[in-house]
């Protein structure tokens, strides 16, 4: 009986289907941003699966995903703080797929921890990013999804696919609506420079500066202010930036600016961490506003503050997903173009 229906299968082709089509992918996530990915579950139209308990001890336990095999993952995951504890459900995750017959892993990770130890800038140190990047593909993902990360040469220390959108997507239609006039966009250093100048074309603003910093190697989220090129005296000026972590960088430059006599101070970031004193800075410094996303799980007093918007990115990462399923290209629809 068994044999007969197997080779009616055969016969049918109908052990060549794979359960792929339409909405046959599956939507996993951890604890890193559930928020964000019940967000992007519920504009998709899914289910997504948090399958991360903790042993007493502190050992990530991955357990009760649902049927995978010869299935489509998308795994969702920013690797935040707690950082250590948010890539180890993450890789656990990406392994628990693999083992169970998953057709493609797919990981997205809206904010990349361990982005900015890009380099080796001082002896003996690690490329900490190339090593993280090594360990998600070692644990069996075919491809990353990204949002802006840190230093984009870290995609290369990988031989695999890797999408990474920008923010720019969600920000610039928020920054539209403030109706900026006689605007300067403001790199807080000069590696930020491609950054602003891209979305000076996006805002079509014509005037940019650079602030320079001296930054002390050998101090965590300490640097010293000592130049600015570019005029913003009577001007409202917009600071852009990829991350906000503990706002040491950030504050500096906003007091150097307010003291080359600008008009108004608004910051637009991608990824607002909000660690350490940088509320409390926040609070006491001329920035009007913070505009930035929720690629991070944000605890109540960020969400509560009264200078910080937050624009989700749930759609842009749900359409990422829609894209890489059905193949469609990221590139000429996700990421904004210069009018």
């Amino acid at each position: 009986m068994a044999w007969s229906y197997l080779r009616r299968l055969y016969r049918n082709g109908t052990h060549m289907k794979k359960p792929t089509d339409g909405n046959g992918f599956v939507l996993l996530a951890g604890n890193g941003n559930l928020v964000l990915a019940e967000k992007i579950a519920k504009i998709l139209g899914k289910e997504v699966t948090n399958p991360i308990t903790y042993f007493v001890d502190g050992e990530v336990r991955v357990k009760g995903i649902p049927n995978l095999r010869r299935r489509p993952v998308y795994i969702i995951q920013s690797t935040g703080k707690p950082a250590n504890d948010n890539l180890m459900e993450l890789l656990l995750m990406i392994d628990a797929a693999r083992r169970a017959s998953a057709d493609e892993v797919n990981v997205v990770i809206p904010y990349f921890g361990y982005a900015r130890q890009d380099r080796k800038d001082q002896p003996r140190v690690p490329i900490s990013s190339a090593v993280v990047a090594n360990l998600i593909r070692s644990a069996g993902a075919d491809r990353i999804c990204t949002l802006d990360i840190h230093a984009e040469q870290v995609q290369g220390s990988v031989q695999f696919s890797w999408d990474n959108l920008y923010g720019s997507y969600v920000l610039v239609p928020e920054i539209k609506k403030r109706n900026l006039k006689d605007t300067v966009l403001v790199s807080p250093d000069k590696g930020g420079v491609p950054r602003v100048t891209g979305y000076a074309q996006l805002l079509g603003v014509p005037d940019i500066a650079i602030v320079y910093k001296q930054r002390d190697l050998h101090v965590n989220n300490k640097s010293e202010v000592f130049s600015m090129v570019g005029d913003v005296e009577g001007k409202d000026v917009l600071l852009i930036d990829d991350m906000l972590d503990s706002g040491g960088t950030m504050f500096n430059a906003v007091d150097h600016i307010k003291e080359c006599g600008a008009r108004s101070i608004r910051v637009a970031v991608t990824h607002g961490l909000f660690n350490g004193t940088a509320l409390e800075r926040l609070s006491a410094s001329p920035v009007e506003e913070i505009i930035t996303t929720d690629s991070v799980a944000h605890r109540d007093e960020v969400l509560n503050h009264p200078k910080i918007t937050i624009v989700s990115v749930a759609d842009m990462l749900a359409e990422a997903i829609i894209h890489i399923q059905t193949g469609a290209s990221i590139s000429e629809e996700l990421i904004l173009k210069p009018e």
